[in-house]
């Protein structure tokens, strides 16, 4: 944790960094997941004395998000054509290459 760092940061620091872990995060990536979200939520909140753009412009906390940016293809889109185009690799779909989006999505049965 950053110096200056309150009792409530340091606490939250550590729910974060113990909740990842319990996730399956490495104890390096569950500690950079865990700063990152504290540090941030200090820039909201003004205790931190620089913070970037979507720190504090943006309409909702990370918790609020609850993922909506991490560009895992889960979203109301679906996955990706590349993703459906490796999924048709992996199932030796014949003509893929030349497959739209939606003609990859029917041949693999979605």
């Amino acid at each position: 944790m950053p110096a200056g760092s309150s009792q409530k940061r340091e606490r939250q620091y550590e729910r974060i960094k113990e909740s990842q872990e319990e996730r399956g995060a490495s104890a390096a990536r569950a500690k950079e997941i865990a700063a990152r979200t504290v540090n941030k939520e200090r820039a909201r909140s003004g205790e931190a004395k620089t913070a970037g753009r979507t720190s504090t412009q943006d309409p909702k906390s990370a918790p609020q998000r609850g993922g909506e940016r991490s560009g895992k293809g889960t979203g109301p889109k679906g996955p990706t054509r590349d993703q459906l185009y490796n999924e048709a690799r992996k199932k030796n779909i014949e003509g893929r290459s030349s497959m739209t989006k939606d003609e990859l999505a029917k041949a693999l049965g979605r």
